[in-house]
């Protein structure tokens, strides 16, 4: 048998280095792993970013996560909001803000795609009142439609527009209307969808007119946005109408249907009507309430809420079951 010499000395020393090297490196790839780790907790970050992410929220989704979803799932809830002044103590953003967070908690119970793509709505008879911003019906109904185009290529059929601004009803239901006549989606407008699903509020006391930036839209931001409501800053609005809207008021109040609809007909309108009923001339703080919005509580909005999301996730479900995915 042949024996191998032994090293010279200086091979030895360079061999007993290597395995001394060999021994150490699981600690110094273990202090290397928790200088990594302490880097990465101590990395710079935006310190206005307060958001976290959220599930089936579009824009907070990696694309493999949307085709994902779409194998669970054929439906987009699509928030339409607005930017306009909310009073002396709500977030210009309310209508934009509260629709879409309405639609994250819905989609947190039942898989659906939530896509907002617009911040701002029709809202010219806020344009009194600095930031509010005003889009056409004939703009937002052809961006809302391009974008839903989008959303059917990929392979989404199912479209739920949620009115998160009521100056948007009328180009969302065209919307809705367009998608159902012209494309191979199918709409529907949210809110009315839902509507049979929900139950009856109980009113409690006399009836008061509380409607924008009042005490009811109020509660449902200190709910859903907290941060952003500015209670404080709030007063009961002083409302000034024309003469002969002021005489029916009280029954619109009341609940007359036939009061409300004339009523609601002339009131809210821009200033280039010369109905004189724009926020600016019918009230001082932007406010349209009889009521001190001060009197709203987050309580009030989390049932408002609450009422919300468990009809409209009754609604998707039933829709679901009615047409389950996939079917021509």
């Amino acid at each position: 048998m042949i024996r191998p010499k032994a090293p010279h000395p200086g091979v030895r020393r360079i061999l007993r280095g290597v395995v001394a090297c060999a021994a150490c490196a699981p600690l110094l790839f273990a202090a290397g792993g928790a200088s990594a780790q302490a880097r990465s907790a101590a990395a710079p970050a935006n310190p206005l970013w307060r958001a976290a992410k959220v599930r089936n929220y579009l824009p907070d989704m990696t694309w493999p996560e949307v085709q994902a979803l779409l194998a669970r799932s054929d439906m987009v809830i699509i928030p339409v909001g607005a930017l306009e002044q909310h009073g002396l103590q709500g977030p210009i953003g309310t209508d934009f803000l509260n629709s879409t967070e309405e639609a994250k908690l819905i989609a947190q119970r039942t898989d659906v795609l939530v896509a907002p793509i617009l911040l701002p709505g029709n809202s010219p008879y806020h344009m009194g009142f600095p930031g509010t911003i005003t889009l056409s019906a004939e703009t937002l109904e052809r961006v809302y439609f391009e974008a839903v185009q989008s959303l059917l290529q990929h392979g989404f059929r199912r479209f739920l527009l949620l009115t998160g601004h009521a100056g948007n009803t009328a180009t969302v239901r065209f919307i809705v209307d367009r998608i159902n006549q012209e494309t191979p989606g199918v709409a529907v407008e949210l809110g009315e969808a839902s509507a049979p699903y929900r139950k009856a509020s109980l009113q409690r006391g006399p009836r008061a007119f509380d409607r924008h930036a009042g005490v009811g839209e109020t509660s449902v931001s200190l709910y859903l946005t907290p941060g952003l409501v500015d209670l404080a800053a709030a007063r009961k609005a002083v409302i000034t109408y024309p003469a002969h809207l002021q005489a029916i008021e009280p029954q619109v109040a009341a609940g007359d249907p036939t009061a409300s609809l004339v009523f609601l007909a002339e009131a809210l309108k821009a200033k280039s009507t010369g109905k004189h009923t724009s926020t600016r001339e019918m009230t001082d703080t932007g406010s349209w309430s009889e009521l001190d919005p001060k009197l709203a509580t987050a309580a009030q909005g989390q049932a408002e809420v609450e009422a919300f999301v468990s009809s409209a996730v009754q609604f998707i479900d039933a829709w679901k079951a009615l047409r389950p995915m996939g079917v021509k």
